[in-house]
């Protein structure tokens, strides 16, 4: 099955009335557990492909640490405006870096994470809590990076850090 897919059919069955619901994704526990774990396995695999060169043009990629206490002090859609601004960087980053990486294996890991962090990019965009579209054009803290392997980091801290506790404080709301 194509990579992401799951995610894809998730957000499928729980679009209501022309609105997703973040109910049913965040309730079960399991589907993030499951994203860290395809997070895990495409940085593992991408640190088995074999002399993968520096990137001539180094791309830029949020740092995605965070302070916990902050950031439970923060609205959900403080929170989501933040990991889609992480999310649209990082797309970016994995864009810039497929059009660097010629070699077979870097080439279909970076692919499968494109999709991966597309996924839950326009997932994301479709929840919303206030009035308003969400807009491009955040300035997200970021660093720059020549290391393939560096992109795959961010997307698991990412999906470990930000995302589990986004979709944990949903939980908290969604699931009684």
């Amino acid at each position: 099955s194509p990579p992401g897919l799951l995610l894809l059919t998730s957000f499928l069955l729980h679009v209501e009335e022309g609105r997703a619901s973040p109910a049913r994704l965040v309730c079960d526990t399991r589907l993030i557990q499951k994203y860290i774990g395809e997070a895990k396995d495409m940085e593992k695999g991408v640190g088995q492909c074999q002399a993968l060169p520096a990137l001539s043009c180094p791309t830029v990629l949020p740092l995605v640490d965070f302070n916990l206490q902050q950031w439970k002090s923060k609205s959900n859609e403080t929170k989501r405006r933040e990991i889609l601004c992480d999310l649209a960087l990082l797309v970016g980053a994995v864009a810039e870096a497929q059009g660097q990486v010629t070699q077979e294996c870097g080439s279909r890991q970076l692919t499968q994470l494109y999709q991966h962090a597309n996924s839950f990019l326009l997932l994301l965009q479709t929840f919303s809590w206030e009035a308003g579209p969400w807009e491009p054009g955040c300035s997200p803290r970021s660093t720059e990076q020549t290391h393939v392997t560096g992109i795959f980091l961010t997307y698991r801290q990412l999906v470990q850090g930000k995302l589990r506790f986004f979709f944990h404080d949903l939980a908290k709301d969604l699931c009684k």
